[in-house]
């Protein structure tokens, strides 16, 4: 049996209040009611267009929780990845990351175009426009070992602000 796709993540938090909050206003996720009866410190989204029932389950375990060890001390996760359908997405994306304080970075990997932010509690997420396939050259393919900085100006220019990138494609 085929995995397909990622249908949701479930992320540990410090605040689950405060995790809603950035979610909803920076990245545009809703939040949806399915907290089972008598359960506190939970809350789920979805994301914006998504016919997932959920797409992030945050789960509250207090303020005294340390910061993941994740690829320092420990294995783990090191982020998840989101895609947007296309770069004028991406740049109003890479907005409100900065208003937040939340971009972390920016690169360009040849078939993707990512942003890098992190939440309240420093958990790290990509927010991705993947090249169509029929822009994929043998150029753009051989540039995918290497990782430049991402120049959304230019790469608006080269595919279009709205082209609609790899999986929504047609």
């Amino acid at each position: 049996m085929p995995i397909t796709r990622l249908n949701h993540a479930v992320l540990y938090v410090r605040n689950v209040a405060r995790s809603v909050e950035f979610y909803t206003e920076v990245l545009g996720f809703r939040p949806v009611d399915m907290t089972p009866e008598g359960f506190t410190g939970a809350a789920f989204l979805q994301a914006e267009g998504s016919v997932n029932d959920h797409d992030l389950g945050l789960f509250e375990i207090g303020a005294e929780a340390g910061p993941s060890g994740a690829g320092k001390a420990s294995v783990g996760l090191y982020h998840l990845a989101w895609e947007v359908d296309t770069l004028a997405e991406l740049e109003a994306v890479h907005g409100r990351l900065v208003e937040a304080g939340a971009l972390v970075g920016a690169s360009d990997h040849s078939t993707s175009k990512s942003l890098y932010g992190a939440d309240p509690d420093g958990i790290e997420f990509e927010i991705a426009w993947f090249v169509p396939p029929d822009r994929i050259d043998a150029a753009t393919l051989a540039g995918r070992t290497s990782i430049r900085p991402l120049d959304l100006a230019r790469e608006k220019d080269r595919y279009g602000a709205t082209t609609p990138g790899a999986s929504t494609h047609t």
